[in-house]
């Protein structure tokens, strides 16, 4: 799949897709999406000192970027599993600038996290252990009971496959009780299928650019 560097508002690099016409980010920014609906929405509102994160589409590997730098910050310990269909090439990472952007020691990790080998756990840091799972998620085994789930493929539009009932039941049944299943999208058919599922769905602000994002509780 061909794919195009582009550079969005804050600086930071996201891939435009020319044959699918989507990016993997907002214009408006890759950076501040990803820490708006994946971190402040989701990891930050788990309390607990330990937490388990699963996360729909891994792509370019910022939201684990993003999740090891908030883990380091706030002393949290993190297992992290990232599934993955069509694992992005060496070449087109290696010129990704979240690295130089956020710091010398993220540019290690984040060389880290392409270099390390796929389906196997790989301690990414002190208390941070992670596994880029490559695989269709409708058929792969969860191995993970998360508290966070990343719900982070192309838009319902694109990719309609991945937002059904059959995937969001997987999810919910995985899930630790109270889990949290954050994402960009906020069209209704999404929230109905959530709700039709078992979720309980809060409507949030969305990130720059966007009015509004979903955040869908397991409820007990």
């Amino acid at each position: 799949m061909k794919t195009k560097i582009i550079l969005t508002e804050d600086g930071s690099h996201t891939l435009f897709i020319p044959r699918m016409n989507e990016r993997y980010h907002s214009v408006h920014g890759a950076i501040r999406e990803a820490e708006h609906v994946f971190i402040r929405a989701g990891l930050a509102a788990v309390p607990a000192p330990s937490i388990r994160v699963y996360e729909v589409g891994l792509g370019t590997g910022l939201n684990l970027l993003l999740t090891w730098k908030y883990a380091v910050q706030n002393n949290k310990e993190i297992v992290y599993h990232g599934i993955e269909k069509y694992p992005l090439p060496e070449e087109v990472i290696s010129r990704l600038n979240y690295g130089d952007l956020l710091g010398d020691e993220a540019k290690r990790i984040f060389t880290g996290i392409h270099r390390a080998p796929w389906n196997k756990d790989t301690k990414l840091d002190a208390g941070f252990i992670f596994r880029k799972i490559c695989g269709d998620v409708h058929t792969c085994r969860m191995e993970l009971t998360p508290d966070v789930v990343y719900f982070d493929a192309f838009g319902p539009d694109k990719q309609p496959d991945m937002w059904n009932i059959e995937l969001f039941e997987k999810i919910y049944l995985a899930m630790r009780p109270a889990g949290l299943l954050v994402t960009y999208s906020s069209k209704g058919s999404v929230k109905r299928m959530l709700k039709e599922t078992g979720f309980t769905v809060e409507t949030l602000s969305g990130p720059p650019g966007k009015r509004e994002m979903l955040r869908a509780v397991k409820t007990i």
